[in-house]
């Protein structure tokens, strides 16, 4: 048989190897279409849900502002309705102010009359005839002691401040020109009298010195002190020049002499006083640029050397020559920003001034023969330095205070005793920043009793308690480094002025100036809204508790933010605070809807809540009744004082 024929097409065609590679890119194109087709369904679908979610919730978003709005509007329209009500009651209220100046205008009135009544000899210093007779009186008196001139220097001293209170308390309706100036020409009189009678009766004591020479080194020391004034003199009668070191019995006092002095005919005086006779007491010109920003903060004192004839007797005791003579020294101290030193010369027809170093030293070997004066002092324990002090001598040309002249200045804190060269001699003072506790770092004003507050500003080196009773004022502590600081004020009532001008003079200044704001950094607040806001707390201090708020810092100028809480115990601090956040900016006040540990400030409304136009009733909305009993038995005095220190201290912009 024969082979069998093969059917046609039962052989395969063979695939190139492009072939296959097309087909598969066909194949991978299919794929890809039809998962493509899926992913499209899918994400369109995603973005038409997140559009109707977007949508959902901007009308949610729209509908809660339309409501907000509509609310806001509510609020705004009752405000609106109880606002004259509301300044109308505030108005009555802050009533008191005006009723307070004018108690305080009959008291000036009822004093005088006191005063008059009493006829104790004593002038009254607003009436011209009478301190004009006083100090006439007075610059006849001849050969008073040093005893004597003290004793009458605390009612000089009194007249001084006195007259100062009058220029600073009355009202600039009361006050006429002529009267300014009638009270401030007697102030400057009476200080140059009293330091006149000063340096008279040192002339008349070192006329004594003979009789006055210690026995062991030979020399004339005395020492006379008073709660206002300590005097040191120093008569070098043996002119030893191993006696260059003068130390003061019983004081850290003392003067380290050049050889030209120890070995000359000299007395030294130092005359620490504890008030300011340097300074004048009203502008004379623009400060020196050198210290503008600085402040003396307590005693003064004044360096003077002094040349004498000496008394027959005082020669033949001491075998010294006809015509020799004594230098003094006399230096007062004035820790209120001056530095005094001058020299004088007593002779036969009494004080006169003598320069040390002279003027020409041509007569003299070496330029070192008049070298500084090293001084050692005791810092008065009544004033507080917070860093070291600075040395200042006044310039009595320049009228203002200088540190040339002063070299290798020391200060120990714990034995408070500054040393510092002179280079002349002259009053000098001790100085610090004024504003060296500026800004504060936190602020409480807390109710104690009906009219009885306590007001405490901690501040970066100290904390402060002062208590506000009626119409005075007090210290109650002073805190450094977490410990209690003793000081005299303690204990002490005053009127708000003379509580202000005291702690200044203690070194503790917490009262800016018009000025102070060039040299602090501050919160700054527009005065208006500070001056409604201080008042208003004044009304309700009797029953509710004030605080500082950090937040206070984040809102505007024309706004500010306190903390705020009833407190009715008496004489209690705060246990566990519950303190509301209130905003305030003069026209309208509101609670906030944050705490003070809130992350970022917010001005949102507190839920629930209201606005008022007035501090006073945005406080008054939830106060008790027995808080509000209180706050309307408030003593208009107490109040007007309350405000007083507040607007003094201006707690709002400088912490």
């Amino acid at each position: 048989m024969g082979p069998k024929a093969k059917k046609p097409g039962s052989k395969k065609k063979k695939i190139t190897k492009a072939e296959r590679l097309k087909l598969l890119q066909e194949e991978e194109e299919r794929r890809q279409k039809e998962e493509g087709t899926k992913y499209t369904v899918i994400l369109f679908s995603h973005i038409e849900e997140a559009r109707v979610k977007y949508e959902k919730e901007e009308m949610e978003r729209l509908e809660m502002e339309r409501i907000e709005k509509e609310k806001w509007q509510q609020l705004e329209a009752k405000d609106l309705e109880r606002r004259n009500e509301e300044l109308e009651e505030l108005y009555y209220l802050e009533g008191c102010f005006p009723e307070a100046e004018k108690l305080k205008q009959e008291n000036r009135l009822l004093s005088q009359w006191k005063h008059y009544i009493q006829c104790d000899g004593s002038p009254d210093p607003s009436v011209a005839q009478e301190i004009n007779t006083f100090i006439s009186l007075w610059k006849e008196e001849t050969n008073e002691t040093f005893e004597e001139v003290i004793a009458k220097s605390k009612l000089v001293l009194y007249l001084i401040e006195k007259l100062k209170l009058i220029l600073l308390e009355t009202p600039p309706y009361d006050l006429q020109d002529k009267n300014i100036t009638q009270y401030q020409g007697s102030i400057l009189e009476l200080q140059e009298l009293l330091h006149l009678k000063f340096n008279i009766a040192t002339e008349i004591l070192l006329r004594q010195a003979s009789t006055l020479a210690d026995l062991d080194s030979g020399n004339m020391e005395k020492v006379i002190q008073d709660e206002n004034v300590t005097l040191y003199v120093w008569a070098n009668l043996k002119k030893n020049p191993r006696y260059r070191s003068v130390r003061f019995s019983e004081t850290q006092t003392r003067f380290e002499l050049p050889r030209i002095l120890a070995t000359s005919d000299i007395a030294l005086r130092l005359l620490h006083t504890h008030y300011d006779h340097v300074t004048p007491p009203f502008p004379v010109r623009a400060l020196s640029q050198e210290r503008t920003s600085t402040e003396a903060h307590f005693v003064e004192g004044e360096v003077n050397v002094v040349e004498t004839e000496i008394p027959e007797d005082f020669e033949e005791e001491h075998k010294q020559r006809e015509n020799e003579s004594i230098s003094v020294h006399e230096e007062e101290i004035k820790i209120e920003e001056q530095v005094d030193t001058e020299v004088q010369r007593i002779l036969k027809e009494g004080l006169q001034k003598y320069i040390y170093p002279p003027g020409t030293t041509e007569d003299f070997e070496t330029e070192n023969a008049f070298p500084p004066v090293e001084v050692i002092l005791e810092v008065h324990e009544n004033v507080i330095f917070f860093e070291n002090p600075m040395v200042a001598r006044w310039d009595a040309e320049g009228k203002h205070w200088k540190t040339d002249g002063i070299s290798n200045v020391s200060y120990k804190s714990r034995e408070r005793l500054i040393t510092f060269n002179l280079e002349t001699f002259g009053p000098v003072t001790l100085i610090q920043d004024t504003h060296i506790n500026m800004p504060y770092q936190s602020w409480e004003l807390r109710p104690l009793d009906v009219n009885k507050v306590l007001l405490t500003v901690i501040t970066v080196f100290t904390e402060i308690q002062i208590q506000i009773k009626e119409d005075l004022c007090m210290l109650a502590s002073i805190k450094l480094d977490d410990k209690k600081h003793p000081s005299v004020l303690e204990g002490k009532w005053m009127n708000p002025i003379s509580f202000i001008i005291a702690l200044k003079e203690a070194g503790l200044n917490i009262f800016p100036t018009g000025h102070s704001h060039f040299y602090v950094v501050i919160n700054h607040k527009v005065p208006l809204v500070e001056m409604k806001a201080c008042r208003q707390m004044a009304l309700l201090s009797s029953a509710f508790a004030f605080g500082w708020s950090r937040w206070n810092a984040h809102c505007d100028s024309k706004k500010v933010v306190l903390k705020v809480m009833e407190h009715l115990a008496k004489e209690e601090p705060i246990q566990n605070p519950d303190w509301t956040l209130l905003m305030f900016s003069g026209d309208r006040a509101q609670r906030l809807k944050i705490d003070e540990y809130s992350e970022t400030f917010s001005e949102a409304l507190k839920e629930e809540t209201e606005f008022h136009s007035t501090l006073y009733h945005m406080v008054k909305d939830f106060a008790s009744k027995e808080a509000m009993e209180k706050i309307r038995s408030s003593n208009c005095q107490f109040i007007n004082s309350v405000c007083h220190m507040l607007l003094s201290i201006r707690l709002f912009s400088y912490s």
